[in-house]
């Protein structure tokens, strides 16, 4: 019996909740009609009123001109309504404004207020201000419902908490019989919103409409409050249910359309029973034509006022929010992203589809009817102009003034996953797409993006991730008889995915533009996973992996240079060169960003014991600190996965300022993972000959740099000079240089009666040896930048095939530490200098004076380095040139190398300059570091 009559109750609260929600809602809410209706008074109408003979209101400011005359003061008087009223012509035109505030502008009584200042600010002749609820206020409605549905108790003391919200929030803004008069209709909409959430608490469900017409009250509560303070203000102004105004017609469950015949009736009714020159109105929500209540739905307070704007045809629209106006990306992913100042009603309207925090493009279409612009401005930033949507002018098209870059901006969206519907048999098959569609219709998922090939083999979608079963699903079922007889191949799912979009008017008329995209994602090393343009030319839009989302945004905003182009530095070992490195990057950073638009961050340094590592960058000021201070154990997979785990940074590069072979050893998967590698280590170019060819290979086949400039002649352009030949077609024959800067000290300071060891230990002294000079003296270091100018050259050697010529003697090659080898280097003296003699010996010139005999040495000794290309052999040794070659005549620890080509055969080639020490060696490194910088997009 108890049961029976629980149900009974519930269907008899079931059809209470049914015929509430379909009463007209005037009678719901009564309370919210005048008590009067006010005589229409001459004066409080007159400057709304067209101007006798007629008035020409021009219709511009950045929009087709057009021009609205109003009848005369004769042909507008007053028509009769019934027989007690009058009807006055809303006047139309650019004497009205209209203004929205989002939730976020009314959070709190004093947001309130400053509201009620901006509209009293306006000069316009005429305000029309669209409200949305107080923030939070409308999810504490649905929360509301949500609890009496589910029977939870709580719903009672959430709407007392709601009550009190306003109450307050009343209580501060106003006084007097404004505040009577609100906490009266405040106090009697709450009752009545308990009465209908206990309908439904025992119901156990509830209607759409109901929910809509629950969910509306935070506006109707907002907008008395608001339009109380306005004529506080002294401003004639009166608040507006919308619902008594705006007819709209749902078309789905998540659209509706309004309907603008009678939505424009209606308001010129409601003007003639509500004369005033501003017009705070709800926002949010409308009615049926059956004067049902029901909401506008996602971005309905915007959705409103774009109606209302269209209606008054108004001068413009001003959408204020809590952001300085339209971006260029995402300023939670992109730091550097710009405030855009205009913006086409198409690209307003394809960045918000994809996402962007614009406008929902419905809002675009009420406007954009007559032209009227959308500005888009910071409520808690007055100063900021925001951005404006427009249509851009005939001249600006012409002038191409519609934007500096081809690319306005760009959004993406996350949680997407791909369907591909692949097969021989959908080929030349009329249909095949419509089923799939269907398919999906019929599951009621939403298609983002669609991408066919030409050839039909496959069609590929993009769809919300939390549909994409139920797609599959529904395609396998259609499909099954298809997918058996092998006429579809399959239906597959790719999971994890995002969608970026790049908008642009300019787009259209703009070459290169899509290469442009696809080479700044493969710079950083994004792969596209599907791609979509449509005939139109605003947009482009690329499917990537999740989580290359943030980066591939980065790298292409920074590649249309509208930001700085980012780079995630590691640096390895902060030795000599590593930390002068450290100090000319410190000295320089403020430079390359304000002049170059290069932004390098150092993430992390690391030695061989100790690494630093920083989620922003390092203070390279104070860099040797912070390793001390701060520094943790070495760990090279960790450093690496940090320096490049900065999703907010899309590209990424190692410098290795290590000798270290085991470091040269991580480079292959360095640039596998996408990691950059730039370096004066040569162990990696001159190390085992698979392993130099495989690393090469993987360079050449992907966009990752690899740069070692400085493995040859320190800053001297080396490298880049062979290969600028090569590239342009001419042919090696020979290589020779001295390519050690210590040795090159030796051999010019080796000279007359000095002793070899003198000019040794002087050199040690001065910086200019390694810590044991036998690494110099034994010629390994020439040998290895020989095998790598000879491997750069075609020539597939092991440095093993080089022979060497070494000046370290015999005995003291297995000599215990770099000191003994020193005290007893001057026991072998004598024999290089034989070497010398020999070489002056053969040299010398007699020459006769009144006095002497003169001898002079034409010739002199030096330590070279040879690649002899046509006879594929390369070789380390000392040689005799006479006093007038160019090797003869360096000076100090110069460089010089000579490439003698088929064009440059009668004259070699000559690069010279100083090809040791820190400073110059470091500054070659930074310099590969700029020229990836400028591969990577940045202004070369």
């Amino acid at each position: 019996m108890a049961f029976s009559a629980s149900i009974s109750g519930a269907a008899a609260s079931s059809r209470l909740l049914s015929r509430a929600a379909a009463l007209p809602h005037e009678s719901l809410s009564s309370c919210y009609k005048q008590e009067k209706k006010k005589k229409i008074s001459s004066s409080s109408r007159l400057s709304l009123l067209p101007r006798s003979p007629a008035t020409v209101f021009r219709i511009g400011c950045g929009r087709k001109e057009s021009y609205r005359i109003h009848a005369s003061s004769s042909a507008a008087k007053a028509v009769l309504l019934d027989e007690s009223k009058e009807k006055v012509l809303l006047p139309k035109g650019e004497l009205w404004s209209v203004h929205k505030f989002g939730g976020t502008c009314v959070g709190t009584s004093q947001r309130i207020k400053n509201v009620a200042d901006i509209i009293a600010n306006d000069s316009s002749e005429g305000k029309f201000v669209v409200v949305s609820a107080m923030s939070k206020v409308t999810d504490m409605m649905y929360d509301l419902i949500n609890k009496a549905q589910s029977r939870d108790d709580s719903y009672v003391a959430a709407a007392d908490a709601v009550f009190e919200k306003h109450k307050l929030t009343a209580m501060d803004l106003l006084d007097g019989d404004d505040l009577a008069t609100f906490l009266s209709r405040l106090h009697h909409d709450i009752n009545n919103l308990k009465a209908m959430l206990r309908a439904i608490y025992i119901a156990g469900h509830v209607t759409e409409s109901f929910s809509d017409f629950v969910a509306g009250h935070g506006e109707l509560w907002s907008a008395q409050m608001l339009s109380y303070v306005v004529k506080k203000n002294g401003i004639d102004c009166q608040w507006m249910d919308t619902r008594d105004v705006l007819i709209v017609n749902p078309t789905s469950a998540n659209q509706v359309d309004p309907d603008f015949v009678e939505s424009e009736k209606r308001l010129e009714e409601w003007f003639a029973q509500n004369p005033c020159k501003a017009v705070v109105a709800t926002g949010f929500i409308a009615s049926t034509p059956e004067n049902i209540p029901t909401t506008l739905k996602r971005d309905g307070s915007d959705f409103s006022a774009a109606i209302m704007g269209a209606m008054l045809r108004a001068r413009q629209v001003t959408i204020w929010t809590d952001v300085d106006g339209v971006y260029s990306a995402d300023p939670r992913k992109v730091s550097e992203a710009v405030i855009l100042k205009t913006l086409s009603y198409q690209e307003a309207w394809e960045m918000s589809y994809f996402g962007a925090n614009v406008l929902h493009p419905r809002t675009i279409i009420p406007v954009m009817r007559y032209d009227i612009p959308i500005v888009i401005r910071n409520v808690f930033n007055l100063s900021a102009p925001g951005t404006m949507i427009c249509r851009p002018s005939v001249d600006e098209e012409r002038a191409g003034q519609i934007a500096d870059a081809p690319v306005r901006g760009f959004a993406t969206i996350d949680n997407v996953a791909l369907v591909n519907v692949e097969g021989t048999g959908m080929a030349g098959i009329p249909g095949t797409a419509s089923d799939i569609f269907a398919a999906v219709k019929d599951v009621g998922a939403n298609v983002i993006m669609i991408s066919q090939a030409s050839s039909e083999h496959s069609v590929c979608f993009a769809v919300p991730e939390k549909e994409v079963k139920a797609v599959a699903d529904a395609l396998r079922s259609r499909f099954r008889q298809a997918l058996d007889a092998g006429r579809l191949s399959q239906v597959a799912v790719i999971p994890n995915c995002s969608i970026l979009a790049a908008v642009g008017q300019k787009m259209a008329s703009t070459p290169g533009v899509s290469a442009t995209l696809f080479n700044a994602l493969a710079k950083a090393n994004i792969n596209v996973r599907a791609i979509a343009q449509g005939c139109s030319e605003y947009n482009v839009t690329v499917v990537i992996k999740r989580e290359d989302c943030v980066r591939a945004l980065r790298a292409v905003h920074s590649r249309f240079y509208l930001s700085k182009t980012t780079i995630s530095m590691g640096i390895v070992g902060p030795g000599l060169i590593g930390a002068t490195l450290l100090d000319q990057l410190k000295d320089q950073a403020a430079v390359l960003k304000e002049d170059f638009n290069i932004d390098l961050r150092v993430m992390g340094i690391t030695g061989s014991r100790t690494m630093l590592l920083s989620n922003s960058e390092i203070d390279l000021s104070r860099w040797r600190e912070l390793m001390e201070e701060q520094g943790e154990v070495a760990d090279l997979d960790k450093f690496a996965n940090h320096v490049q785990g900065n999703h907010f940074i899309p590209n990424t590069v190692f410098v290795d300022c290590t000798a270290d072979s085991g470091i040269a050893s991580h480079y292959y998967d360095w640039l596998r993972r996408g990691i950059h590698v730039v370096t004066p280590n040569k162990k990696a170019n001159s190390g085992p000959l698979d392993e130099y060819l495989k690393l090469r290979a993987l360079q050449r086949q992907s966009y990752t740099h690899y740069f070692y400039e400085a493995t040859v002649g320190a800053g001297l352009p080396i490298i880049s000079t062979l290969r600028g030949l090569l590239e342009t077609g001419d042919k090696i024959l020979q290589i020779e240089g001295i390519f050690s800067g210590t040795l090159s000290y030796i051999f010019n300071n080796f000279v007359g009666t000095r002793a070899f060891s003198d000019v040794v230990s002087e050199a040690k002294e001065k910086g200019y040896t390694e810590p044991d000079p036998r690494d110099d003296l034994s010629g390994t270091d020439v040998a290895r930048k020989v095998i790598i100018l000879a491997r750069e050259s075609g020539l597939k050697l092991e440095l093993s095939d080089i022979p060497v010529q070494s000046l370290v003697p015999e005995p003291l090659r297995a000599s215990a530490s770099a000191e003994e080898f020193m005290n007893q280097l001057p026991q072998f003296d004598q024999d290089i200098a034989k070497e010398r003699q020999a070489a002056e010996a053969e040299g010398y010139v007699s020459l006769s004076s009144s006095r002497s005999l003169l001898h002079i040495a034409i010739e002199v000794l030096r330590y070279v380095g040879v690649v002899d290309v046509t006879q594929a052999e390369g070789r380390v040794e000392l040689r005799r040139y006479r006093k007038d070659h160019a090797f003869a005549q360096l000076a100090g620890s110069d460089n010089i190398i000579a490439f003698t080509t088929s064009r440059y055969k009668e004259q070699p080639l000559i690069v010279r300059g100083p090809g040791a020490g820190a400073q110059v060696t470091a500054g070659g490194v930074f310099s590969d570091i700029l020229r990836l910088a400028s591969y990577l997009g940045a202004p070369s």
